[in-house]
């Protein structure tokens, strides 16, 4: 998956969505993996960095990844990678 192109993130965790208006408010972690997501950076990197930066478990980590993940696919702020 990856961040659609017209999706602005703001380094302070803002998201906004042009085509309807919605805005968002991410969590320093969410925020950390949006940014690594609008770059391109491949699921394991994004792991990797994140079991390294913060106090979170592999299993959390995975857990709170996908359902995260789950989010952006319902509010139409990612496509999948072609």
């Amino acid at each position: 998956m990856k961040i659609k192109k017209n999706i602005a993130v703001s380094d302070s965790g803002f998201i906004f969505n042009p085509n309807t208006g919605d805005s968002y408010s991410l969590n320093k972690i969410a925020s950390s993996i949006m940014k690594m997501l609008k770059n391109g950076v491949e699921y394991e990197k994004i792991k990797e960095d994140v079991l390294k930066k913060y106090d979170i478990d592999e299993l959390s980590f995975e857990k709170d990844y996908y359902d995260f993940m789950s989010m952006l696919i319902n509010h139409s702020l990612v496509e999948n990678e072609k």
